[in-house]
């Protein structure tokens, strides 16, 4: 028996909740400068190591929390990704197939009471809408594919309902993509939305400036944030081809991966960009104080199951430009105009330009957003989060025992 994300909770399980449990955690990277799929993992194990007793297994480990028990996992080969992928299932199951309450994978595993999953399955981005030749091809790409039948092999295993678990998602919109791609295992899946772990507001004036001078921005004009570790694919192109028509005191805050630096650095030269309307940081290992230092976040994302960045920087008080449903999961929680400014086009730079004009030049509408991402914020905290998925292990915990 499992909790359901919309009913109550059962009494027993609510009674059990309590229990303290070993959990193993799957996660090939733990660390602070990872994806949203990396902070979700590692603070949902911060907020539950109280209650808990918690062991990461992972290959790359940057993290340090008291009474969290760290695992690690070789890497023989970085590369290709599909042998590193095999080879961590196989690691980690062997590691966790007896001893803990729980395994929690955040992989692309075949075991693991609960898989959270953060990215759109793989079975739907090689089928989906394909038909006909379309359809025979793509499957003929697949059985000549090594690496795409590895994918697809742990996907399916992942999904399978051969004992308790329950399949967890970031967001509404990738559960029903999820749903579509696997309809025998819809009833195990829930959703547990990400969280921001406080609410501190925007920052007052003195703060902005002192955070501009420490990250080396311009102390006056308007700071246009964009956090993404995947440029591409979160829609920094069209940023910077919009940021061609903001006003000379407008400029724009890049943060993530360093390796893309060197070729978005000569895309924004090819757009004309002076280094004064461009700031590339790289990868900050917390991007708290440039929260601190915009005025507001655009994230004219292509592809995101959730987009953490979007409430981190809610939780913050700044407006948000954001893509609609269609193509980022919070949207599906947002309204337009109320508590951020949506996108149904992400990839039309004038539409972006005049939406970042509008939070830019319109007092009344930035306070709203403002205030209004706030109070969203407050509504989506990790802690609420970490309840949630305390239950889901309290129900496997007892459903594995026999006692329900």
């Amino acid at each position: 028996m499992t909790p359901s994300s919309d009913g109550p909770v059962p009494n027993d399980v609510e009674n059990r909740v309590h229990r303290r449990l070993r959990i193993a955690v799957l996660s090939r990277s733990f660390r602070a400068t990872g994806g949203g799929a990396e902070r979700y993992s590692m603070t949902l194990v911060e907020q539950l190591a109280h209650s808990h007793e918690m062991h990461v297994f992972a290959q790359e480990l940057e993290h340090a929390w008291p009474g969290v028990v760290y695992h690690p996992v070789s890497m023989p080969l970085k590369k290709p990704r599909w042998i590193n992928q095999l080879w961590f299932a196989v690691m980690t199951w062997w590691t966790t197939r007896r001893g803990f309450d729980v395994v929690h994978s955040h992989e692309n595993t075949w075991h693991g009471q609960v898989q959270t999953v953060h990215v759109l399955p793989i079975k739907h981005n090689l089928f989906h809408g394909r038909t006909g030749w379309q359809l025979a091809l793509r499957w003929l790409k697949v059985i000549t594919s090594p690496r795409l039948l590895t994918y697809i092999g742990l996907e399916r295993a992942r999904y399978r309902l051969d004992g308790p678990r329950i399949i967890v998602s970031t967001s509404q919109s990738l559960q029903a993509i999820m749903a579509q791609a696997y309809p025998a295992a819809v009833s195990a899946m829930q959703v547990v939305t990400p969280g921001v772990a406080s609410v501190p507001g925007l920052a007052s004036d003195a703060d902005r400036g002192a955070q501009r001078k420490h990250l080396g921005l311009p102390e006056q004009g308007r700071c246009v944030l964009f956090v993404a570790n995947d440029f591409k694919r979160k829609g920094l192109p069209t940023l910077l081809q919009a940021m061609r028509g903001m006003p000379a005191s407008t400029y724009l805050t890049v943060v993530g991966n360093d390796e893309h630096l060197a070729q978005f650095k000569q895309e924004k030269n090819s757009l004309g960009l002076s280094d004064c309307k461009v700031f590339f940081l790289g990868s900050l290992g917390d991007v708290g104080p440039a929260y601190r230092a915009a005025d507001c976040l655009v994230h004219p994302t292509l592809e995101d199951t959730f987009a953490m960045v979007v409430l981190e920087a809610m939780a913050h008080g700044l407006p948000v430009v954001v893509s609609g449903e269609k193509y980022c999961g919070i949207a599906g929680l947002l309204s337009d105009s109320k508590n951020a400014l949506l996108l149904e086009n992400p990839r039309d730079s004038a539409v972006l330009a005049q939406a970042l004009g509008r939070v830019i030049s319109e007092p009344q509408l930035y306070h709203q957003l403002s205030q209004a991402g706030l109070d969203f914020a407050r509504l989506h905290q990790w802690t609420v989060a970490a309840q949630k998925m305390a239950l889901i292990y309290a129900a496997l915990a007892t459903s594995a025992s026999g006692s329900v």
